[in-house]
């Protein structure tokens, strides 16, 4: 589902839940068509530091909510994944995972998938083979716990998995800006997602940098990893002018939805991640009317949280000439 630009910009901005129910018929999952940014990045993210997208509470059994996650896959998109309980099959990127090892579904499929494939934990493969099958982040909450039990998350933002594995709704928030309605809802949300009804919410920020996967091109600008995934995260430059704004900037978007597991106490949780230039998503004078308004509308706290304080004028000033 596109991002619902509407609904989710909006003035006074807010730090908030913003949860509102899922159209009956709505899919849930994306179809990942190799080759693309989403596609490369997770690849890499998988093959180089899996242990930083792949991740489980002690003594937290995932498998009945991923056999019911296999199994919408396969309700939803029946050409691009397949389920019959033990064995999952993903024509579109032309590999399988089952009990044994990994197995190629057709002659050009990508070696470089099976070897990632191969190379995690035999109990992961299955997780690796959903993440490169479809455009998803995703995580496991466990309601009865109130926790994020299982992440197989390769896109976050300036946020690490490992620091939220384990942890319930309202630690996992404490560091966002202006957090009160957040924390204040978060029993209620957990036990609400986990019921029968599907829910979703947007998220967006203004990036500087184009990376989908912000959080580990981050710490690789630190040395903490090595490998392949692209250069380090850059960051605002210092004086950034209107000018340097409008060929840096990147629209950052996320639908997240939950699909509830009322029979297990549980919700899936899902982040479909988008990225564009800022100029090419801000196509319209009301957009940018919209966007200033939220932006001019934040608290100091929450620009310095979303990174945006350092070019709060530039934006507003870039907004302004935009709605004009």
């Amino acid at each position: 589902m596109p991002f619902d630009f509407d609904a989710a910009v909006g003035a006074p901005f807010r730090m908030q839940p913003g949860l509102r129910r899922l159209g009956a018929g709505t899919l849930q999952l994306t179809p990942l068509r190799p080759g693309t940014q989403s596609a490369r990045e997770k690849l890499a993210v998988l093959s180089q530091c899996p242990g930083e997208a792949l991740l489980v509470q002690p003594d937290f059994d995932a498998a009945p909510a991923l056999a019911a996650l296999c199994a919408q896959a396969a309700c939803e998109w029946p050409d691009a994944f397949a389920w019959d309980g033990a064995t999952a099959h993903a024509p579109q990127i032309g590999w399988s995972v089952g009990e044994d090892r990994p197995c190629a579904l057709r002659c050009d499929a990508d070696p470089a998938i099976g070897a990632c494939l191969e190379a995690l934990p035999a109990h992961w493969r299955l997780a690796g083979l959903l993440a490169l099958s479809f455009a998803e982040d995703l995580a496991i909450i466990d309601a009865k716990r109130g926790t994020i039990a299982w992440m197989a998350v390769c896109l976050p933002s300036h946020w690490s998995p490992r620091e939220k594995i384990g942890r319930n709704f309202a630690e996992v928030h404490a560091p966002v800006a202006d957090n009160a309605l957040l924390l204040k809802a978060a029993d209620h949300l957990v036990q609400l997602v986990s019921r029968r009804e599907r829910w979703e919410r947007f998220v967006w920020n203004v990036s500087p940098h184009a990376h989908l996967n912000a959080h580990l091109n981050a710490h690789l600008h630190a040395g903490l990893h090595a490998g392949p995934l692209g250069p380090a995260a850059r960051r605002w430059p210092l004086a950034c002018t209107t000018e340097a704004l409008a060929a840096l900037a990147h629209w950052r978007t996320e639908h997240q939805t939950f699909i509830p597991l009322a029979a297990l106490g549980q919700a899936i949780f899902t982040i479909h991640v988008a990225l564009e230039p800022l100029a090419l998503a801000i196509c319209t004078r009301e957009r940018a009317a919209l966007l200033h308004a939220a932006v001019a509308s934040m608290s100091d706290a929450v620009l310095a949280y979303r990174d945006l304080a350092a070019v709060r004028q530039p934006l507003l000033d870039w907004l302004a000439a935009r709605a004009a």
